[in-house]
């Protein structure tokens, strides 16, 4: 039940972050006047927009948060544990790595990179805690090939 419950939320979470994914994305391809995220200069999405951090190697860097939140949905719809355990440290990781370059290089907080953090920080913490969950012969995996 616990791990039902858990995977549930992991794929909303997933959701909201492929959202956020995808606003991040528009506004970086679009360029809108209209720019809720823009609080002040210090409180704004800029950096992820069109700043120092908008692509990492080449790619948009909301693009690479849109893929790694749609593996993440898939691993949990599909109970692939490790693999959605991966996804979350190599997500947090990425996560920690633009919060350091706006907060320390360029010296702003993106609300929108802040709800992304926050999300994979459960996400990541959730599927520590689904790799830990041993199953009984009444939680057997119905995608598990090895029944």
């Amino acid at each position: 039940m616990l791990t039902q419950k858990l995977l549930f939320f992991v794929k909303v979470l997933s959701i909201i972050g492929m959202l956020l994914a995808v606003y991040l994305l528009w506004e970086q391809t679009t360029h809108s006047a209209f720019q809720p995220c823009r609080i002040n200069d210090t409180l704004n999405c800029d950096a992820i927009i069109s700043g120092a951090v908008a692509k990492t190697f080449g790619i948009p860097t909301p693009l690479y948060g849109l893929i790694g939140y749609i593996v993440i949905f898939f691993s949990a719809v599909f109970r692939k544990k490790k693999l959605l355990l991966g996804m979350a440290t190599f997500g947090l990781s990425f996560c920690l790595w633009i919060a350091y370059r706006e907060l320390f290089e360029l010296h702003v907080i993106c609300p929108v990179c802040i709800a992304c953090q926050l999300i994979m920080t459960t996400i990541f913490s959730f599927s520590i805690v689904l790799l830990k969950i041993k199953p009984t012969p009444l939680m057997k995996d119905p995608h598990d090939k090895n029944k």
